[in-house]
């Protein structure tokens, strides 16, 4: 196949447009143009991508999925241009995290912010992985320095301690479970659920933890934070599994019931997952160093 980005670009404004003359408008091409353009696509792609009508044109089937992904391939454009303009405006260096639910959401704003502030030269990649995820992507080296709550057994990296917390049930005063010292987690499945989104990594280890039991999470509402949480849990939503420290870091609004739970992985001692200390770049070593400076301080007593 024989096109470039300019052959796409037309193609989605005119597949947007639903119109061969506004679309070639919107890239500054004459229709005369863009009609050979759009001819020659379709030739290189062996199929039609337009389907003619008197008052435009409509999308083939064949259109439809080439929309889709030269979509893709502009969104990643945008992604590669975002990544490369720190390097024009003087950053010499980037790191690549990944980071479990628990530490994107608690402690990594802080101390990515003081690191960033002593190494303005570096910019950072941040993406939210579940732990497995992340220990695995580290020993294939695929990034340099991830943080999470598991001990990467059978993987070989290296970890690092790096803070104490662990899961809680949080329920608003009048819940049944509010009075208890300790909760099972199966008692907190007879109950409706606040929870982060699917796709993050405490949703998903949630989810894996009911199966395991052989019980599904009644999941009420789905919210984008932990803060998100405590609000729809202190407003009689439902109960929330979350980490002590989104409940001890000065929420402000109504208070909650905050019960342990019994199981022995509700304990989420966070630890910085590298393949090997000799083997970073610089930059991943300072991060590693200032990420390290909080080894082992307990979030909320």
């Amino acid at each position: 196949m024989h096109y470039d980005l300019i052959d796409l670009r037309l193609f989605v404004a005119i597949a947007e447009a639903r119109n061969l003359t506004r679309g070639a408008e919107r890239v500054h091409l004459a229709p005369s143009s863009a009609s050979h353009r759009i001819r020659a696509l379709e030739t290189s792609i062996g199929a039609s991508l337009f389907a003619r009508e008197a008052r435009g044109v409509t999308l083939t089937r064949a259109g439809e999925a080439l929309l889709r992904h030269a979509r893709e391939v502009f969104a990643r454009l945008e992604q590669m241009h975002a990544d490369l303009a720190p390097f024009a405006q003087g950053v010499r260096g980037h790191v690549s995290l990944w980071a479990n639910t628990h530490a994107t959401h608690s402690f990594l704003p802080d101390d990515l912010s003081r690191f960033l502030r002593r190494s303005p030269q570096v910019s950072v990649s941040l993406e939210e992985r579940t732990s497995p995820e992340i220990a695995m992507a580290v020993a294939r080296g695929e990034v340099e320095v991830g943080v999470m709550a598991d001990d990467a057994e059978g993987v070989d990296v290296e970890l690092i301690p790096y803070r104490a917390d662990r899961l809680v049930l949080i329920a608003p005063l009048a819940h049944p479970l509010a009075g208890v010292a300790s909760a099972s987690f199966a008692q907190l499945l007879d109950y409706p659920f606040v929870m982060l989104h699917a796709g993050s990594a405490i949703h998903t280890f949630t989810m894996n933890a009911a199966a395991a039991l052989g019980r599904h999470v009644d999941v009420r509402i789905q919210v984008r934070s932990f803060e998100a949480v405590c609000r729809m849990v202190a407003a009689g939503v439902g109960v929330g599994m979350v980490p002590r420290s989104a409940v001890t870091a000065g929420m402000a609004g109504p208070p909650l019931a905050m019960v342990a739970l019994a199981e022995g992985w509700a304990r989420r001692d966070l630890k910085v997952c590298i393949r090997r200390r000799a083997g970073l770049s610089r930059f991943a070593a300072d991060l590693v160093a200032c990420l390290a400076e909080g080894d082992g301080v307990p979030a909320g007593g």
